[in-house]
């Protein structure tokens, strides 16, 4: 069993590492030479984010119908397959309209992995009393981030911006290997655990609302540091030399972050620990624009990237343990609203810089959209504190 679980840990990492870290974030440390040599502006490289984050908003809710274990298996491997010819097209295409489309199609993918694999891996994981690993397998997107962000500088004295998307897709293919292996060798059948068939028909704790509109607020305010992060450091006097370097920082910080992230939540509680988390990375998000010295920017990218992922962690396996029988379905719900904040703030940053001539207000509004999400959950939880006090009272007076 612990052989099975290692196996599936390593798939699920490797997917994550392929649709997220690379398929997803890779255009971030690209964008400069995209800029550069393809001729994008602000606003086109707004739009280009729009239109992957559209994409990851579709493939997320379509996850969300997939049922059957085996079903699942399939359409994870597919996703795969359609990334991975996403980031090739890439490196093939010199029309924005095809970029356009290209972007949407691993979008699409991404979002249907990013679900898919989280349902499988938490599902084997919860069965086995071990959820604590998810901080592991989630870690695969800072892992992906950190290869992006070594692989981006260093490629680029040698190939041009479309040969980098073709490096990124031939390493993607090889990590689908061992994705394809983990889910060859999952034979887990569609039936729940004894624990998990107690809760459900469980009613759904009032505190799931909250965390849904938080999470989309998480969506709204990370992205623009996600998308932007390091065109903002290059563009800005004195820090382009440290630009490449931050996208690093946010990988290796993102590494660990989630396995420490769900240590706390397990130590405190969920609630308490995203908070903490939402605060953190609004100062990171913050930081480089406020403070553009290059010790505060790298701080920046450092807080950012050890919290964008913890929250993803958190919220994913929250949710998941309120609603166990179907993890597909919540967490698909959660990553529509998510991808709802990301298809609006790449487009909305790129309309700010066009009209303030810099990244600031959309960094500083995002700042404070997180800030709102900490509000939201702290009334969420008070709220959900109180129904609890009334259900005890009801019970004991019964």
């Amino acid at each position: 069993m612990k052989r099975k679980i290692s196996i599936l840990l390593a798939g699920g990492f490797c997917a994550l590492i392929v649709a997220m870290g690379i398929g997803r974030f890779a255009y971030t440390p690209i964008l400069p030479l995209m800029k550069l040599s393809g001729g994008l502006t602000e606003v086109k490289a707004g739009y280009l984010a729009s239109a992957n984050y559209l994409g990851y908003l579709i493939g997320a809710g379509m996850a969300g119908f997939v049922t059957g274990k085996r079903k699942l298996r399939i359409w994870l491997l597919w996703s795969l397959f359609a990334c991975i010819l996403s980031m090739a097209g890439m490196g093939i295409a010199d029309h924005y309209e095809s970029w356009l489309l290209l972007r949407f199609i691993a979008g699409v993918a991404s979002g249907l992995i990013f679900v898919l694999s989280s349902s499988i891996v938490l599902d084997a994981l919860a069965s086995n009393g071990k959820t604590i690993l998810s901080g592991i397998f989630y870690s695969g997107v800072g892992t992906g981030i950190f290869f992006t962000g070594i692989i981006v500088p260093v490629a680029q004295a040698f190939v041009n911006w479309q040969g980098i998307w073709l490096i990124l897709s031939i390493l993607s293919l090889v990590l689908s290997v061992v994705v394809y292996i983990a889910v060859s060798e999952d034979e887990s059948r569609d039936t729940l655990s004894p624990s998990m068939r107690t809760k459900t028909g469980a009613t759904i704790p009032p505190i799931l609302i909250p965390l849904i509109i938080a999470y989309g607020l998480e969506g709204l305010g990370y992205i623009i540091s996600g998308t932007f992060l390091v065109d903002m450091v290059k563009g800005t006097e004195g820090l382009d030399n440290i630009s490449s370097f931050t996208w690093v920082i946010v990988g290796l910080a993102a590494i660990p972050s989630t396995y420490l992230w769900m240590a706390l939540a397990k130590r405190l509680d969920y609630i308490k620990a995203l908070c903490i988390a939402f605060i953190v990375q609004a100062l990171g998000v913050v930081l480089p624009v406020m403070v553009q010295l290059p010790f505060f920017v790298l701080l920046g990218a450092f807080l950012f990237g050890a919290t964008f992922m913890g929250i993803t962690t958190m919220a994913t396996s929250y949710a998941r343990s309120m609603l166990p029988s179907g993890s597909n379905r919540v967490i698909g719900v959660l990553t529509v609203v998510y991808g709802l904040g990301q298809i609006i703030a790449p487009a909305g940053a790129g309309y700010l810089f066009h009209e303030t001539g810099s990244y600031h207000a959309a960094f500083v509004l995002a700042s404070g959209t997180l800030l709102l999400a900490v509000l939201l959950l702290g009334a969420g939880s008070l709220y959900n504190k109180k129904k609890e006090r009334k259900l005890n009272y009801a019970v004991r007076k019964y």
